[in-house]
């Protein structure tokens, strides 16, 4: 078999509340115990249940003609174009959606069955007897349930704000709870992934490749801790996570494939297998004649790549706009497909040009079907990374400048750029650089070297961006788009109608009202 896969039994599932039997006559609000966490078994299979929700369409696998999951959030922003606007982010950046937007309300409900299903691991594996497992592999399992709990309630606060704090398993007569205040919910996901890092190993081996590590809690807590512009204990959980042995992958290219999906620069990753079925992921699926049309690459995107002496295009000897892919920033080529580029070396497929942006998408897309036959379109195989090595030197790097500690800001843009073979900042932005200066550099570095993987929009809220970046892409001029900034709408997501309709204690998100 390729891989561990985080797959539930029938029994996990049913005890989880994801599938229904007209014929079970059992409690309709409480899991039914007496039958299950019992062994070392039952809580694994308890916690792959929690992995599986993130397996879901609207979280980490993608979609294509539905609602828009995590992987297309450089959606939202200047980044790429969704020009399939039901999809979700197309809709949003031209302020068409509300809070009955199917995107919103799948979002909320896939992070509620996972946290739901945490919570119940975090109660049952507690309780099974000392005889039937360990001491270490209970803490272990407690401690991914801690770590995706902390991932489901990060995804939450971050885009919904003020949301309901559940920690324990709920009758139904106890499921109509008020919102908590972001502060609240921050705190629980700090202590979740403080607990994780805590009881979780380095490492596993290699047949249980892909469960969360204690470098997976670090990288997340620090990735939180940078939105909260907590940049000291930021910078400490990535001291920590410096020591755990990651290093760089050294193709950039084929860190998005799935023959670098075991390489030591992945954190923490979503896993998948490809065949024929619904199960797998869809973000890496493109169309027959044209790359994956949901996703289009922007104009100023492109242009903000380097040639390969390090100056922007606007300043490169290097740089001829009718051979714009040439001397370019080698992550350019990795991430977009250009006019006649091949995109599908089965059908010796060629890119026109013929998408609203002009380019398309690459990083990730599948170019060939399956061995067995799958096509490109179908659910694919490809892991989706969560956190990888490059994002932590990146945010240690910003954490340092934003601390105004300059000196190690240099090497650690240095160790992503040499990656690529580009140059050094100090050959050419130079040395003594102001921390103004050198924030920039930064941010530009995480744009690149990121770009596509789901977190523009993320690291545009932490800046306070978010409005240029609806001018920045509405001065693309791509044809029939029309980016429009509606003030704190443009940055945070409404509570689902569904749920304000279903719960007389919840209101709406201030933004929204």
């Amino acid at each position: 078999m390729k891989r561990l896969l985080y797959l539930s039994c029938i029994v996990t599932l049913a005890l989880m509340g994801c599938s229904k039997s007209f014929l079970n006559k059992d409690s309709l609000s409480q899991i039914g115990e007496a039958n299950f966490w019992k062994t070392e078994q039952d809580a694994l299979l308890g916690i792959n249940g929690i992995y599986d929700v993130l397996q879901d369409r609207i979280l980490y696998s993608g979609n294509l003609n539905g609602n828009a999951g995590l992987p297309m959030y450089d959606n939202f922003g200047d980044n790429c174009y969704n020009s399939y606007k039901f999809e979700g982010p197309g809709n949003y950046m031209i302020a068409n959606v509300n809070p009955t937007t199917g995107m919103f309300s799948d979002l909320w409900a896939s992070s509620y069955k996972g946290i739901a299903r945490a919570n119940t691991a975090i109660e049952n594996i507690s309780k099974i007897p000392a005889a039937n497992i360990s001491d270490v592999k209970k803490k272990a399992l407690l401690g991914q349930a801690y770590f995706l709990r902390g991932l489901f309630y990060m995804n939450l606060a971050v885009y919904f704000k003020d949301v309901p704090l559940i920690l324990k398993v709920q009758t139904l007569d106890e499921s109509y709870v008020a919102k908590n205040t972001y502060q609240e919910v921050s705190a629980q996901i700090v202590t979740d992934l403080k607990a994780a890092a805590d009881a979780l190993p380095t490492v596993y081996p290699s047949e249980q490749y892909g469960y969360a590590t204690k470098g997976a809690a670090l990288g997340l807590l620090a990735r939180f801790y940078m939105y909260n512009k907590d940049y000291q204990n930021a910078l400490d959980a990535t001291t920590a996570i410096m020591a755990l042995g990651y290093s760089l992958n050294p193709s950039y290219s084929q860190l998005f494939t799935e023959a670098g999906e075991y390489s030591k620069e992945i954190i923490f990753s979503v896993r998948f297998n490809q065949d024929a079925t619904q199960n797998g992921e869809t973000f890496s699926g493109t169309y027959a004649g044209i790359p994956k049309v949901d996703e289009q690459p922007m104009p100023n995107l492109v242009k903000d790549y380097y040639c390969t002496d390090g100056l922007p295009i606007t300043k490169s000897p290097l740089y001829t706009a009718s051979k714009e892919k040439l001397n370019r920033d080698p992550r350019l080529t990795a991430s977009v497909y250009f006019a006649s580029d091949t995109f599908l070396i089965d059908t010796k497929t060629i890119f026109k040009g013929n998408t609203a942006t002009k380019y398309g998408l690459r990083k990730y897309l599948r170019n060939s079907a399956s061995s067995t036959g799958v096509a490109t379109f179908s659910p694919g195989g490809q892991d989706f990374i969560v956190i990888r090595y490059a994002d932590i030197l990146l945010m240690r790097a910003e954490a340092l400048v934003e601390l105004n500690q300059l000196t190690e800001v240099y090497s650690l843009v240095n160790q992503v750029r040499a990656r690529v073979g580009m140059p050094t900042v100090e050959k050419v932005e130079g040395t003594g650089l102001s921390q103004t200066a050198l924030r920039t550099i930064v941010r530009h570095e995480r744009r690149v070297e990121l770009a596509c993987e789901g977190l523009r929009f993320f690291d545009l809220k932490r800046w306070g961006t978010v409005q240029q970046a609806f001018t920045t892409a509405l001065n693309d001029k791509v044809a029939g788009y029309f980016p429009s900034y509606s003030g704190p709408k443009s940055e945070s997501f409404p509570i689902p109608q569904s749920e304000l309709d279903a719960n007389a204690n919840l209101t709406q998100n201030p933004d929204w009202q």
